[in-house]
């Protein structure tokens, strides 16, 4: 199963796709990266830029499911609108794929990779870079989140499997 994990964010979204192996359920990183879009440009135009962009990377790799992190409420009001903004457009993205959408908190992606629901910055990538067999962290920070999110996904999906059985 193919499945791409999405951090969104207006300026910067990461992506990551994972493939889980049938013969013996280890992970395999496929392919990761970051959508950028420019500082000054209008809201609605980064936007566009973010949903053409992913629209491309799901018809490049055609993954079998996505999830996309929650938002997590920031101090900044205005901050958290725009992420959101970000947040529904990766979601279009996925439902205009064809694909089912998984949404995970923060939290939850830390404890399906790391084990620990406060788990730092450093050690999610480094269970990302474990989890995955990878020789280095993945950078930048958004798409090593993304894979993150991927995984945390993969996960769920398993254990969904397994409750109904």
């Amino acid at each position: 199963m193919l499945v791409i994990g999405i951090d969104p964010g207006t300026a910067t979204t990461g992506y990551g796709l994972v493939r889980e192996r049938e013969a013996d359920s280890a992970l395999d990183c496929v392919a990761y990266g970051v959508i950028v879009t420019p500082a000054g440009q209008a809201l609605p135009k980064r936007l566009q830029t973010i949903y053409r962009e992913l629209r491309g990377i799901i018809d490049l790799y055609r993954p079998d499911t996505g999830a996309v992190e929650k938002l997590f409420f920031q101090k900044n009001v205005t901050t958290a609108m725009s992420v959101g903004q970000g947040r529904g457009v990766a979601m279009l993205a996925l439902a205009e794929g064809g694909l089912e959408v998984g949404e995970y908190s923060p939290r939850e992606v830390k404890l399906a990779v790391a084990g620990y629901g406060n788990a730092d910055k450093r050690q999610m990538q480094e269970m990302v870079r474990v989890l995955l067999e990878l020789d280095s962290v993945p950078k930048p920070d958004d798409a090593a989140d993304a894979l993150a999110v991927a995984i945390c996904h993969l996960h769920s999906i398993k254990l969904t499997r397994l409750d109904w059985k």
